[in-house]
């Protein structure tokens, strides 16, 4: 049946891909599970203790019999709730396990589990991999009366939230028989609500009925009527708690990992997660080589080396960005020069750039900030002209893009971050590429302390440590893996703040320039002088209504502590006072982002 109602159409044709591919991926790590201490590690807890959690139903399942029997059971006493209904028996429900639901792409099944690990229920999706985003609420049933009410209800609404907060989805729809008050009462408290009517008619054939919809022209009143319901979440406690500038989306998969690295990742299993992420990681951006740090700051600071940058020499750095850019350059002895930024993009001035270079100057970091790209193709060209290294400072651009080519790749050395509000976390952690083996090969010295890889414990050089652990790359690995979905995810937030902050005066957002595509990181707004409050008294008065903001970073040029005094730049010094990074955590809903915007509005 086409789904109609609200949130109903096509998504574009790239974001679609993503949600697809989330979809069928998620599903198939869950399905995909043949033994059991894994199957716990992949639950999804309930918010109580005590009511137990959701395990997938997964191939270690399909020879349970003990299972396939309660399932049988369920499936008799609920029946008259299903528009099919055929006799029931254990090896139809066998097939059933394994060719309806474990074979089949777009569907899922979770066992409600009680606090003791009994099975009282089950749910799922059905149709997932729909162009809208949406997916079909199917098969919750209630099999036994549960020891704790609201099992069912806290169920249903753990299941909603992973898949919004994992997958992505964009909303959520269910069809249930009308006369089935119990059900659609149950429903109701949920949040849905009714949306279309669908009359259908009765159709035996053997010992199978089945309800299916009225024929055209067929005016006689219908045997049943399917409601469907849409789920329209509450927005009366949106902001009952303080709504975070950031926050990660953690899966089964970060579980699974993180865990067997945990149990098995030692000794000669030391750095299987470490050098998948790194490969991982390398693929997804397209440069031939990794090396995973304990922080974006030491992958700078091992660039910088690397390239043989130090006292005396001189490179130029945006006034905008975290200290961490320009403190790598003091790392090697060298001075930090700022240049200002653009007014659109707020990344680096190619012609402030420029205009900073001296006989001094060995290398440029353009800085991809918020997740957006800086204008690789013009710093390129003025750095191949003066004969000067680059460093992209990419942390917090992971799948940005810049005229179809990913940041990360224009570069001698590219930088990335994994500290806990970044789109991929590892907690704390960072990643360096590049293309250049002799640039890898001197770099990984550099990061394993100097060592001389072919003698044991002998050291060549001075050298750091800047390693990223096994377990954090377990983690790490896991996050790339889901690296698209969560891009799109953090566009369709600003896409929210778009829509909701249109013309509303004296306000600008940070949007994407020709040419990029960028990951919106943060979603930023810049205020204008004459907004009828400033800039810090609006994050004061947002906070009172618990909503966390940012101010941008100011031009890092003030701070008192580089070795040779710069007034801040114009530009810098503008954005810094007057922008606000905006809640932005990739699991936000947009019931709350709606909330944010009509909040700014009152009080502009």
């Amino acid at each position: 049946m086409q789904i109609q109602g609200p949130h109903s159409a096509a998504l574009p044709d790239r974001e679609a891909k993503v949600y697809r591919n989330a979809v069928s991926r998620n599903f198939s790590f869950l399905k995909r599970t043949d033994r059991f201490d894994l199957l716990l590690v992949k639950s999804l807890a309930l918010p109580s203790p005590s009511q137990g959690c959701l395990v997938p139903v997964a191939d270690l399942h399909a020879d349970d019999e003990r299972l396939i029997e309660k399932l049988a059971g369920w499936r008799k006493e609920n029946y008259f709730a299903y528009p099919t209904q055929f006799p029931v028996t254990l090896e139809g429900t066998r097939s059933w396990l394994r060719s309806r639901l474990l074979e089949v792409e777009d569907r899922i099944l979770f066992l409600v589990l009680d606090q003791h690990g009994i099975e009282v229920g089950h749910l799922g999706f059905n149709d997932a991999l729909s162009d809208s985003g949406l997916m079909e609420v199917d098969n919750v049933v209630r099999g036994v009366k549960p020891g704790n009410s609201g099992i069912m209800g806290a169920a249903l609404n753990t299941l909603l939230k992973w898949a919004r907060e994992v997958i992505g989805c964009r909303g959520f729809f269910l069809r249930v028989f009308e006369d089935n008050s119990h059900a659609t009462a149950f429903y109701r408290r949920l949040g849905f609500v009714d949306d279309l009517r669908i009359p259908l008619r009765k159709k035996t054939e053997g010992q199978t009925t089945s309800f299916v919809p009225l024929a055209g022209g067929d005016t006689a009143p219908p045997d049943k009527t399917f409601l469907r319901m849409v789920h329209v979440p509450d927005s009366k406690n949106v902001a009952k708690s303080l709504i975070l500038t950031a926050g990660p989306s953690i899966s089964a998969r970060e579980a699974a990992y993180s865990w067997d690295a945990a149990k098995h990742g030692w000794n000669h299993g030391w750095n299987h997660y470490l050098s998948k992420f790194e490969q991982t990681f390398a693929e997804y951006v397209g440069m031939k080589h990794a090396i995973a740090t304990s922080s974006c700051t030491g992958a700078l600071h091992l660039s910088l080396a690397a390239l043989g940058i130090g006292p005396g020499d001189e490179v130029i750095v945006p006034d905008i960005t975290w200290v961490a850019t320009a403190n790598a350059v003091l790392y090697v002895g060298a001075t930090p020069i700022f240049a200002d930024i653009e007014a659109d993009s707020w990344c680096l001035d190619p012609a402030s750039f420029e205009s900073k270079i001296t006989e001094r100057t060995k290398a440029v970091i353009p800085v991809h900030l918020y997740g957006h790209p800086a204008r690789m193709d013009q710093i390129m060209a003025i750095a191949h002209k003066h004969n000067l290294f680059v460093v992209e400072d990419a942390a917090p651009a992971i799948g940005a893009e810049f005229n179809g080519q990913k940041t990360g790749t224009f570069g001698h050395f590219a930088a990335f971050s994994f500290q806990g509000a970044k789109l991929l976390v590892t907690g704390e952690g960072g990643i360096l590429l590049t293309n250049d083996t002799a640039l890898y090969k001197k770099a990984h010295t550099l990061w394993d302390q100097g060592r001389n890889p072919n003698k044991t414990f002998w050291i060549d050089e001075r050298g750091w440590k800047y390693k990223m652990s096994n377990i954090q790359a377990a983690l790490g690995l896991a996050q790339i893996e889901r690296c698209d979905e969560l891009v799109e995810m953090k566009r369709r937030l600003f896409s929210w703040y778009a829509e909701g902050l249109h013309h509303v005066p004296h306000l600008r957002l940070n949007r994407e320039i020709p040419g990029a595509r960028s990951i919106y990181w943060m979603s930023s707004i810049l205020l204008d002088e004459k907004a009828r409050i400033s800039r810090d008294d609006l994050r004061a008065e947002l906070k009172k209504r618990n909503v966390d903001t940012r101010p941008v970073f100011p031009a890092i040029s003030q701070y008192p502590i580089w070795p040779t005094v710069q007034a801040p730049l114009p530009m810098a010094r503008f954005v810094g006072n007057q922008a606000i990074n905006l809640p932005s955590g990739v699991c936000l809903e947009q019931r709350q982002i709606d909330y944010i915007c009509k909040s700014i509005k009152e009080l502009l």
